[in-house]
């Protein structure tokens, strides 16, 4: 066991009588396929070696206790009173009450939690704080649910109490992951590939702009508003049912003018990123990580200029990872405002790169970047002690 399972299972046994069951629950990057898994696209994340552990077993009791430990905050609720509350706790009370609408019986349990994953980090703590949990319920209460069914229950789970409107891929990537491959989901029919993903040769490394700007939630739901309204008159105009159902870009032109300039560009951008993710997968088919990398370019260009869900901060990151000859492709992840870029670095070069893109990050923003290195690790699963 590493050392952060350790933890979490001795603060369990400092605080409770019985045995727990461990598991371990992943967050997740995401090479391509970005704001896409809401219209119907493709997306191409993978779970990573920086998530959540917890600790949990039945007590007998009606009641649930939880103790979260990066926050060094416990919460106690009769299974009676589960609803809406604040912060972390909406998250792993929407995950019960999504058991509890099924009209399955949970009985009172014990609950540590704690991990290493950056919190607005853009590598979806969200999605590994509701799976773990999700995974455990299941496992102890003997619910026999799949992963496919659990990773669309923890989706609900993140509409329901936090009110946040994800698409389906943060928890299918943490239900799903597999270590050194990519899966490529399919969003319109829920069903998925992998790929393995040969480095060779180069590293995965996240730097964390450590800033967080305040439009993130509300034009999240302006963008997937703007995308449903762009559809209603794609589907007028060229007779389609999806964005999936377009093959070109250009095709978009003629209804331009009914669009209007804003919905016009997020669905430009919407239609270029699903070719682009068919188009990785093919060339990580082919081994072909150059031009692989390339796609990554472009994608952050997409989403700066025409999705507009980047940030001064994220561009400043990306230019410098262009800059730099031994970075193969880069780009901001997640939903924008803040949060990570991805970048695929020569394995010689990988600290040169980041010392040198943090300082000048600092010089300019006065912000002492975060830097993330991440293996590609399995979906969520149980840790035998």
């Amino acid at each position: 066991m590493n050392t952060i399972a350790s933890k979490v299972s001795d603060i369990f046994k400092a605080n409770y009588s019985s045995a727990p069951h461990l598991y371990y629950s992943p967050g997740r990057i995401n090479f391509i396929g970005e704001h896409v898994d809401y219209n119907d696209g493709f997306v191409m994340p993978a779970a990573i070696d920086k998530g959540i552990y917890y600790a949990i077993a039945l007590n007998n009791t009606n009641e649930i206790n939880f103790h979260a430990v990066d926050f060094d905050e416990k919460l106690t609720v009769n299974i009676r009173d589960v609803k809406k509350m604040t912060g972390w706790k909406n998250y792993v009370l929407s995950v019960v009450n999504e058991f509890l609408i099924k009209g399955l019986e949970i009985k009172g349990f014990d609950c540590v939690f704690g991990g290493n994953i950056a919190n607005g980090a853009g590598i979806s703590s969200s999605a590994a704080v509701e799976g773990g949990l999700a995974f455990g319920i299941n496992e102890i209460f003997k619910f026999g649910f799949s992963r496919k069914e659990l990773a669309l229950l923890c989706q609900r789970a993140e509409h329901n109490f936090p009110g946040v409107k994800t698409g389906i891929m943060d928890q299918y990537a943490n239900m799903f992951g597999k270590k050194a491959n990519v899966i490529l989901l399919d969003c319109r029919s829920i069903e998925h590939q992998y790929f393995p993903l040969k480095l060779e040769g180069y590293e995965i490394a996240l730097i964390n702009t450590k800033v967080h700007h305040s439009l993130a939630s509300s034009e999240y739901n302006v963008r997937r508003k703007q995308c449903e309204e762009g559809l209603e008159i794609l589907k007028k105009e060229l007779g389609i049912n999806s964005f999936r159902d377009i093959k070109s870009p250009d095709e978009l032109i003629t209804s331009k003018n009914k669009m209007g300039e804003k919905v016009y560009d997020r669905c430009k951008y919407v239609v270029e990123e699903i070719i682009r993710t068919q188009e990785a997968a093919k060339l990580l088919q082919q081994n072909n990580l150059i031009e692989f990398g390339k796609l990554m370019f472009e994608t952050h260009e997409g989403l700066s200029k025409l999705y507009e869900v980047s940030c001064k901060e994220l561009d400043f990151l990306v230019e410098k990872a262009k800059e730099n000859k031994d970075v193969i492709g880069a780009r901001m992840m997640g939903g924008g405002f803040g949060g990570c870029t991805i970048n695929i670095v020569k394995k010689e070069s990988v600290q040169g790169f980041l010392a040198g893109a943090t300082a000048a990050y600092k010089q300019k923003f006065n912000i002492e970047a975060e830097v993330i290195e991440v293996e590609i690790e399995d979906g969520t699963h149980a840790i035998n002690i």
